[in-house]
């Protein structure tokens, strides 16, 4: 039951991470320093895309959800909503550089918005 939590958790960890990863940069008009700690993240992700590296916490998840053992597929909102955003049944490396190719036109267009507002005060 734990290593189900704690895998669940993995995977909420790893929506939240690729959310900031995209959207974070406006998080550095309210706080400018955040920029120390999103860019290394948007460069990450745009790493992972590109080289089609798997991210770490794939298969953190994946041995806790063998640790857990087979119990079938019940379903629930983690497996049902989370996992498909995280992992498309089609994912391929082509499709991964069309993610990671988003997400730099995303954080180029953030940084360039938060650029722009710096500038202005």
């Amino acid at each position: 039951m734990i290593y189900r939590i704690l895998a669940d958790c993995v995977v909420i960890v790893h929506l939240l991470f690729i959310v900031f990863s995209l959207l974070g940069g406006l998080l550095v008009i309210w706080r400018s320093y955040l920029v120390f700690v999103h860019f290394p993240a948007a460069i990450w992700v745009l790493l992972i895309s590109f080289k089609g590296w798997i991210c770490p916490l794939t298969p953190l998840e994946n041995q806790l959800r063998h640790a857990v053992g087979t119990e079938g597929y019940t379903g629930g909102f983690i497996e049902h909503y989370i996992i498909p955003i995280i992992y498309p049944a089609a994912l391929n490396f082509n499709l991964q550089i069309m993610f990671g190719l988003v997400a730099a036109v995303i954080n180029l267009g953030i940084y360039s918005f938060v650029y722009y507002k710096l500038k202005t005060r």
